[in-house]
């Protein structure tokens, strides 16, 4: 089979491996449809352990079982988890699914920019939901960044009639305008730096869009009278935003951060305005189980919209143009392999 081999943004090789052979409890899915995540393109994130197989946001279809399964049969349309829980530790116990050292270890093999994966019995057990009839491969790659997302929310406590601010319009900032908006927001904002992303932001739902450049605090007051907004997302690794952002949140209101930060660089926080304020800072990583069961359905019932966010159907044999699209970040929302094609 082929894969595509990350050795570095710009060093994508197309390569023959032989296809996975499965054991007891495992399955092997022909892979339809994968994405490219920003993370993928985060250099400082995935070049220490080059050379691999990326690829997380996945949906195929299942052409061989292993015996012992006994909950899918080869045809079936699946959407696969990369990082499945143990459901037994303290984290998971306490609601942080995504905190669990299995969920951290876990994988399919080799990733999802090849033409099958194999998935270990632990994934198989945990970590594979069928695709509803109505829902094709192509949207079935918008479930975990989707998962994510409704995580990020859930952490943050985003209420009804709440105001969100989303730092950062690719499709993650996309998917927090949506999910705030079917969620009952009440005013959902976007900044950015690129005219672009925020075309798309209006597209998808936002209310308003700011430069980012502008004077985001100023702006939020002359559209919000004279208040800022009870939730800010960021949703950018641009380190200038944070500042933005703890400027920009009302009294008593969160900072999500959603999007990482290159490990080891430090940020100087106003903590006397954040306690005088009353400010929460909160994280999140990844989505549960039970954020996957629901972004299924979101997607089903078209309460979020994923398919017109897609501008790029790639070859397998392309990938390596498809990171430097989202790399580059410029005219792209979300880029689709293609492994079959």
């Amino acid at each position: 089979m082929q894969v595509a081999v990350y050795y570095s943004n710009k060093d994508i090789r197309i390569e023959e491996r032989p296809t996975p052979k499965i054991a007891t409890g495992e399955l092997l899915v022909r892979v339809e449809a994968s994405s490219i995540c920003g993370s993928d393109v985060m250099e400082w994130y995935r070049i220490k352990k080059a050379p691999l197989v990326l690829g997380h946001e996945i949906a195929g279809e299942i052409v061989e079982v292993g015996k012992e399964v006994k909950q899918y049969q080869k045809g079936d349309r699946v959407f696969v988890s990369h990082h499945v829980p143990c459901n037994t530790c303290r984290y998971c116990l306490s609601g942080y699914h995504s905190l669990c050292d299995t969920l951290r270890q876990t994988n399919f093999d080799p990733g999802g920019f090849s033409q099958y994966i194999r998935v270990p019995k632990i994934n198989v057990d945990r970590g594979v939901f069928l695709l509803p009839e109505e829902m094709s491969f192509e949207e079935g790659v918008f479930i975990e960044p989707l998962a994510c997302v409704l995580r990020g929310l859930r952490i943050a406590r985003m209420q009804p009639g709440k105001s969100v601010l989303v730092i950062g319009s690719g499709i993650s900032g996309l998917l927090f305008v949506q999910l705030s908006q079917a969620l009952g927001a009440g005013r959902v904002i976007v900044t950015d730096i690129n005219e672009y992303r925020l075309n798309a932001a209006r597209r998808f739902g936002a209310d308003t869009t700011i430069r980012a450049e502008e004077d985001v605090p100023a702006r939020l007051r002359q559209l919000n009278d004279d208040w800022l907004v009870d939730l800010v997302v960021i949703c950018t690794g641009a380190v200038s935003v944070i500042s933005q952002a703890i400027q920009s949140v009302e009294r008593g209101g969160t900072v999500l951060f959603f999007a990482p930060i290159e490990p080891g660089v430090d940020v100087p926080i106003p903590m006397f305005d954040v306690w005088h304020n009353g400010i929460t800072f909160t994280t999140t990583y990844a989505g549960s189980p039970a954020d996957i069961v629901s972004a299924i359905e979101l997607i089903r019932a078209r309460r979020v919209q994923v398919q017109d966010m897609i501008t790029h159907r790639l070859p397998l044999t392309e990938t390596g143009l498809g990171f430097q699209i989202v790399a580059n970040a410029q005219d792209s929302l979300k880029v689709i392999i293609e492994p079959q094609k």
